[in-house]
């Protein structure tokens, strides 16, 4: 049996696919103009659904109420933006600072308790900064949303298009620099001990991880990603409104992973692209019932192993 750390080194290496699968994805704005801006949602569903697959796939702790930290690094980039500078990296910097330290601090109310605690305890912070956005409009516009938001030129240089091709390029290098990130932090001893802790928290303790302090460090890993996917989503749109709060947005997130998979970062990029894809397709054939056939399809891929197994007992 090989050493961990031999595992560890051999985990990290690439994959032969993997640079063609960035490479096509930067290639996607230039070869197909007409499908930059969906190319910039779907890299900023990817990287919502990453930051929630490294606490529900890694650390095993599940959420309701993940968009809490989309909408506040959505609306600091956004109140950056319009009223300090408009240069969109200092932005998407305050924006994962912004949610980086909310969940610092909401880290401790995931410690304790059940998967249901948890539930509830995310979803009412949600909902907590949804009212609170909504009541403080004099900053955030309440129910109108912020508007006004224009962000300068990347990097100096690269102004935002009608076209969408510079906000997909921005989204998606964004959404690859973090993807490193996520890579380095979950194939290190540091995710070894993550997943210890999501197979079994009692024996995780007993080998002497500190567990609290693991999930507390993944956990506001996880709200600093969030925070860059809302930064990117209020940069690229020029608008923040209440939305970003809503719950959709967390049950968006646990669609694509159930889609992708969890446990492989690639599974919120592959979810988030199907997804999109799907909504897209059958809303342009069914505007009025797409929202039935997304959920028959949900439905069928959690079920898929009761159906297979249904399926050969037929054949047998």
């Amino acid at each position: 049996m090989k050493p961990p750390r031999t595992l560890l080194l051999q985990a990290r290496r690439l994959r032969w696919w993997e640079p063609v699968f960035w490479l096509l994805a930067f290639a996607t704005p230039l070869v197909f103009p007409g499908q930059a801006l969906i190319t910039c949602e779907i890299a900023i569903a990817a990287l919502f659904a990453l930051s929630l697959d490294l606490i529900l796939g890694y650390a095993g702790i599940v959420s309701l109420g993940h968009a809490a930290f989309l909408g506040l690094g959505g609306y600091a980039a956004a109140l950056f933006a319009k009223h300090v500078h408009p240069d969109p990296l200092a932005g998407l910097a305050l924006g994962m600072g912004a949610a980086a330290l909310l969940g610092a601090v909401a880290s401790l109310t995931i410690l304790r308790g059940s998967d249901l605690t948890r539930l509830m305890v995310t979803l009412g912070m949600s909902l907590v900064l949804l009212e609170l956005a909504n009541k403080l409009d004099w900053l955030t516009g309440g129910a109108d949303g912020l508007q006004g938001v224009v962000p300068g030129p990347v990097l100096g240089r690269f102004a935002f298009d009608l076209q969408g091709r510079t906000a997909a390029w921005y989204a998606l290098s964004v959404l690859l620099a973090c993807f490193a990130l996520a890579r380095r932090v979950v194939q290190s001893p540091f995710g070894a001990t993550l997943v210890a802790i999501r197979e079994n928290r009692l024996r995780a303790l007993a080998i002497g991880i500190a567990v609290n302090t693991r999930l507390a460090q993944v956990y506001t890993l996880a709200a600093a990603l969030a925070g860059a996917a809302g930064a990117l989503l209020t940069q690229t749109t020029g608008f923040a409104s209440l939305d970003l709060f809503d719950f959709h947005r967390s049950a968006d997130a646990l669609l694509t992973l159930v889609i992708g998979a969890t446990g492989w970062l690639y599974g919120g990029i592959v979810g988030a692209v199907g997804l999109k894809l799907l909504q897209n397709l059958i809303a342009a054939y069914t505007p009025q019932y797409w929202m039935f056939w997304i959920g028959l399809l949900l439905v069928l891929l959690v079920q898929r192993e009761r159906l297979f197994a249904w399926f050969r007992g037929r054949r047998a």
